[in-house]
């Protein structure tokens, strides 16, 4: 199973989402914003990353940037609840930057878990 990292400022989505994934079989950790994600991934890379995109110290855009220069075969998940009615949909310029898949706060955990599976075996087929 792949190392999974999970990037989110809030608490109760990074333990709930690392409580689904580690059920799940995955070798999940988490961060609280992009730079301590980056961090991390200097000493331990990971396969899959799944970031929010409106987080202090580096929003998830300039993470899954860094990210996809230092890791370019790590997998990117974007998440976000934030919708502007008038501005750019974010998640979308998430794809356009690298991320391969993305999901709307909120969600159903369940959700999150099976796109992870549907990632980690389109990443080990690589």
């Amino acid at each position: 199973m792949s190392r999974v990292l999970v990037i989110d400022d809030s608490a109760d989505i990074r333990e709930m989402l690392l409580l689904k994934l580690q059920l799940a079989g995955f070798q999940a950790r988490a961060a609280a914003d992009g730079e301590r994600a980056l961090q991390q991934l200097a000493a331990e890379p990971a396969d899959i990353i799944i970031t929010d995109l409106f987080m202090p110290e580096k929003d998830g855009v300039e993470t899954i940037t860094e990210i996809r220069a230092r890791y370019p075969d790590a997998s990117i998940i974007a998440m976000s609840g934030w919708q502007s009615p008038h501005g750019p949909d974010y998640l979308a310029v998430a794809r356009e930057i690298g991320a391969i898949a993305t999901l709307r706060k909120p969600f159903d955990p369940d959700e999150m878990v099976r796109i992870v599976h549907r990632v980690d075996e389109d990443h080990e087929r690589l």
